[in-house]
């Protein structure tokens, strides 16, 4: 029989207060066990940790990866950054042959791809973070404010950040079944379409829009 420890993470106090996060892990974790799991199965266990990503001690991590030692049992996240966002964490785990890991949004996806994987995402936040500064010493040279101006970018941002979320998760109980059967952005975008679902500004679906809506609520982590 199949079986699993299951990790989840959140990053701050809050979030674990609130359930922020632990949701979309929860749901991307119960699709994979209804969808890819072979049958039958048993969850051996359950952790939560309030930790940041970056951190590498962790004492739920710690539970569930001796239980998964001394088991066999695979360690199964929703999302290869809930482990942890630093690529050396990562690798040192995949070396270690007596832990198995299962990601749930990728569900086929083996140690040497979760490790390529885990390369190319702390690339790309490398990236985004000497972006960020570059734009920001270039804004500070040509004389524009970044206190109070910024502050209200921010406030704006993050209110229309929030109403997509909301918006997405509206439509989360269609969209995500559809996408982990195999349907294609543009079925689904017909099926919401068909079913008389409006999109939040109440016009038809796209494409596109169905792709930004799949990746917020995996990004709600």
């Amino acid at each position: 029989m199949r079986q699993f420890v299951i990790y989840k993470r959140v990053s701050t106090a809050e979030q674990g207060r609130s359930g922020l996060g632990l949701a979309a892990q929860e749901r991307d974790i119960n699709i994979f066990l209804d969808a890819y799991a072979e049958e039958p199965f048993e969850v051996l266990a359950e952790f939560t940790e309030v930790e940041t990503g970056k951190a590498d001690d962790r004492p739920e991590l710690s539970k569930a990866l001796d239980i998964v030692r001394k088991t066999g049992a695979e360690l199964l996240l929703a999302k290869l950054d809930r482990l942890s966002r630093k690529v050396s964490f990562v690798a040192t785990l995949m070396d270690d042959k007596r832990v198995q890991l299962r990601v749930a949004a990728m569900p086929h996806a083996d140690k040497f791809q979760l490790h390529i994987y885990a390369a190319l995402a702390e690339q790309e936040r490398e990236f985004i973070s000497l972006r960020t500064k570059a734009a920001l010493g270039e804004a500070k040279a040509r004389g524009v404010r970044l206190g109070g101006e910024r502050d209200a970018t921010k406030a704006r941002n993050k209110a229309l950040k929030a109403q997509a979320q909301q918006g997405a998760e509206r439509v989360a109980g269609i969209v995500l079944p559809l996408r982990s059967q195999g349907a294609t952005l543009r079925e689904i975008a017909a099926t919401l379409n068909s079913s008389g679902v409006p999109t939040a500004r109440g016009g038809k679906w796209q494409a596109s829009q169905v792709k930004r809506v799949i990746e917020r609520l995996e990004g709600a982590s």
